[in-house]
C-alpha cells in the first residue's frame, strides 16, 4: 500500500503495488513538476492560483506560487502513466494545506 500525492489543488490517491520487477516493485512518489520554482512565480498569476486553490484552506500569496497546482503534472496523467505499478484503491482530497 502507498500514497501518491497530487498537487496542493488536486486529490491524492491511496494506492495497491502491483509488484512490477521491471520497477523493482515501485511506483512513483507524487505528481512532479511540469516547470521550476523560478518558472512557476514567473508565469503563474495570483488569480490562477487562487482559483486552482478554491475550496481548500491554504495560503494564496506570491511567497507560494512555485507550489501552485498549475507547476505540477496532472495527477490523472501520472496514475494512468503508471498503471502497470499501482492501482488507485481510494481518491482523497485535501481540505487544507501547510506550505511555508
Amino acid at each position: 500500500m502507498g500514497i501518491i500525492p497530487g498537487s496542493m489543488g488536486a486529490r491524492s490517491n491511496i494506492t495497491r503495488g502491483l509488484g512490477n520487477a521491471d520497477a523493482l516493485k515501485t511506483s512513483s512518489h507524487g505528481a512532479g513538476r511540469v516547470m521550476s520554482r523560478n518558472v512557476a512565480r514567473k508565469t503563474i498569476a495570483l488569480e490562477q492560483h487562487r482559483a486552482a486553490l478554491q475550496g481548500v484552506e491554504s495560503r494564496v500569496d506570491t511567497d507560494v506560487l512555485d507550489e501552485s497546482p498549475a507547476a505540477y503534472k496532472s495527477i490523472d496523467a501520472v496514475m494512468a502513466a503508471q498503471a502497470d505499478l499501482t492501482e488507485p484503491v481510494h481518491a482523497i482530497k485535501q481540505i487544507i494545506v501547510v506550505k511555508g
